[in-house]
């Protein structure tokens, strides 16, 4: 244990901890691990208990580990942050069924409460802002403010005139503020899900992913990017972390791009577009269809399969960009000698997907979210013991729950200041106008809606957790689209769509920043490139609205003439962004290609046909331009010899 606490430097921190904050970081890190397990499996808490405790921990976590200085007075300040929001926990957890039973009309707050509810409110605003950035305590503060002052607006704008007490209420102690949705689901299955990627990476899991992506493509063309791709989507299903999925596998894959001869912006800006899709990559999407479950209580299942297509046709695409590319620079094959047999790889790790088996297992048999997730930690280290190498012994087993705890941290406090914001729309009722301001702004038509409604999840996205972006956004903008007629599944797949996609949306993209910064590439011009290649990933939610048999809704006709044509689309559009399909593409090809992935994708026999046909188009006028090529080359080589003769 002493190694453990010693060895606790943490890279991506500006200073490294000293020795008192390493062994409350992992002391902290380690009792919030084991809670959580305890939590969802022997103990039966009350909720408000539970999300008291978890944000409690996490709030000391954040303070212990997130430094803004050194100097003493800050310092200081960390510690008495530390204290207070353990103290602020015990109080909420000794009162958690006054809290979650009381009347605020005839039981108006303590002084006590008063004083806590502030501590919570205070502390998750500046760990807020010391793991996410200032723009969410920014819109914090607005949705804060707007219940305290909103009252001296007129019109929809207006409301009722509310106490700083009361306000506080809302925040503190009500369901629509810290303890609502948000900080509901991370303190439950979503971390569950982030230990268990924890534990499933500390038993190997990664490096077994990676080994298994090489041997799959490490033998085609450019083959060195397209593992970077497949060994992503494996990781960010697991991990639900764009940023995390860039800086673990991109260590890797991008170094290994690069030499193979792609562009270094190139090569960052494919790690950054297959990290972040995997978030949308079905059985596990990042915890982003646990998420949906608990929001519209559809089955997590049913959110599974309508979900299949629509990843499938992203990486598909994101696949096809990286092979044309390979082909337009002409990139050489990896010798046989250095990619690993795909017998090989399963031979030594096919054991690494039974922990998935049972999560899916446990998940279709209608166990919670939050068990499953346990069963999935106890598979894993079961699993780990077929080899002796990773083997999962006491210090393994702790350095999981520490980097389970530590990845929390960020969803924890992102979910904490999205409830402040929720608390001061829902206690106001400018939730319920919101969807009445949308359907103005838009007069009611569809497509503008959608457009607005992208933007908004975007912008809410930037440098915030799939998590709190998500939930936010699913609370203001989703029954605008249900009103307008649009099925609840694809509304809220829509939203965490763009809220997934904003990690690679300049100009705050922290995915496509994080693989600027390994590949040494200029971080803007790998964020255009990554919303290149992952272009189709803001196609499809508009695709899947309009065609519901995307999400496997519909006859099986319908269904596999519509995933078809969409595969054949996206391929062609990956062409023509690339400008190479059967050799390298002219302007006219471009756009034509560029043309039949969008007819290809847009539902309709119409469409389709129209796409047929250009498709006919281009490679007649490749296969001429080929011909003449070759016939040149060919007068070129008889010249030579003539003329030796």
């Amino acid at each position: 244990m002493k190694k453990i606490f010693t060895g606790i430097i943490l890279a991506e921190e500006k200073h490294n901890l000293t020795k008192l904050r390493s062994q409350l970081f992992v002391c902290i890190a380690i009792i919030l691990s084991l809670f959580q397990i305890w939590s969802v499996t022997w103990g039966k808490l009350n909720p408000m208990n539970q999300m008291a405790i978890h944000l409690a921990l996490i709030l000391g976590l954040t303070f212990l580990i997130k430094r803004t200085a050194k100097s003493k007075a800050v310092v200081f300040f960390d510690y008495v942050a530390v204290l207070l929001a353990l103290a602020a926990g015990v109080y909420y957890s000794l009162h958690a069924e006054r809290i979650a039973v009381r009347i605020p009309i005839m039981e108006p707050l303590t002084s006590a409460d008063i004083f806590f509810g502030l501590v919570f409110v205070l502390l998750s605003l500046e760990a807020a802002r010391r793991t996410i950035g200032l723009p969410i305590v920014i819109i914090a503060l607005i949705g804060i403010g707007y219940a305290q002052w909103g009252h001296f607006f007129e019109g929809m704008l207006g409301h009722r005139p509310f106490t700083t007490v009361e306000v506080l209420d809302d925040l503190a102690f009500s369901l629509n503020g810290l303890w609502g949705a948000p900080i509901s689901v991370a303190a439950s299955f979503v971390f569950m899900f982030i230990l268990f990627g924890a534990f499933l990476n500390k038993a190997g899991a990664g490096e077994f992913f990676f080994l298994l992506s090489t041997a799959i493509a490490g033998r085609t063309k450019g083959g060195a990017a397209k593992v970077a791709v497949l060994a992503s989507a494996f990781f960010g299903s697991i991990s639900g972390s764009p940023t995390a999925n860039v800086v673990t596998t991109g260590a890797f894959t991008i170094p290994v791009s690069k030499k193979t001869g792609y562009k270094p912006t190139f090569a960052a800006a494919v790690e950054a577009a297959a990290s972040t899709g995997g978030s949308i990559l079905p059985p596990i999407m990042g915890s982003s269809a646990f998420l949906m479950a608990a929001v519209t209580q559809l089955p997590y299942e049913a959110i599974v399969l309508a979900a299949i297509v629509p990843g499938i046709l992203y990486y598909v695409s994101l696949l096809a960009m990286v092979h044309f590319e390979a082909l337009r620079l002409d990139l050489p094959r990896a010798s046989k000698d250095s990619i690993p047999k795909i017998s090989a790889v399963l031979k030594d790790g096919w054991h690494y997907f039974v922990p998935l088996v049972v999560l899916i297992t446990f998940l279709l048999a209608g166990a919670s979210a939050s068990r499953t997730g346990f069963y999935g930690i106890i598979s894993v280290i079961l699993i780990s013991f077929f080899r002796k190498n990773t083997r999962m012994g006491w210090k393994r087993i702790t350095a999981a729950m520490i980097d389970g705890a530590k990845s929390a941290i960020p969803v924890t406090t992102a979910c904490a200041a999205a409830g402040l914001v929720i608390a001061g729309i829902m206690s106001t009722g400018l939730g319920g106008k919101l969807t009445s301001i949308v359907l103005g702004l838009t007069e009611g038509m569809l497509l503008p809606t959608l457009l607005l409604i992208m933007v908004i999840c975007i912008i809410l996205g930037m440098g915030m957790p799939v998590a709190a972006a998500y939930i936010l956004t699913a609370m203001l903008a989703a029954p605008a689209l249900i009103e307008l007629g649009v099925p609840i599944m694809a509304a809220h797949l829509f939203i965490v769509y763009f809220s997934i996609f904003s990690a690679i949306t300049p100009p705050v993209a922290v995915a496509a920043f994080a693989a600027a910064g390994i590949a040494n590439a200029n971080p803007n011009r790998v964020g255009i490139e990554a919303v290149r290649l992952g272009l189709v990933g803001f196609i499809v939610p508009f695709l899947f609205v309009f065609e519901p048999s995307l999400l496997l809704n519909g006859s099986l006709g319908a269904i596999l003439t519509s995933v078809l044509s969409a595969l054949l689309g996206v391929v062609m559009l990956a062409a023509g962004l690339i400008g190479w399909l059967i050799r390298k593409a002219s302007m006219l090809e471009r756009m034509l290609l560029i043309s039949i992935g969008f007819f290809m994708m847009y539902p309709g026999v119409i469409s389709d046909l129209v796409g047929i046909g250009f498709i006919g188009v281009v490679v007649l006028l490749q296969c001429r331009r080929s011909r003449r090529a070759s016939n040149v080359h060919k007068k070129q080589v008889l010249e030579k010899v003539y003329n030796r003769m």
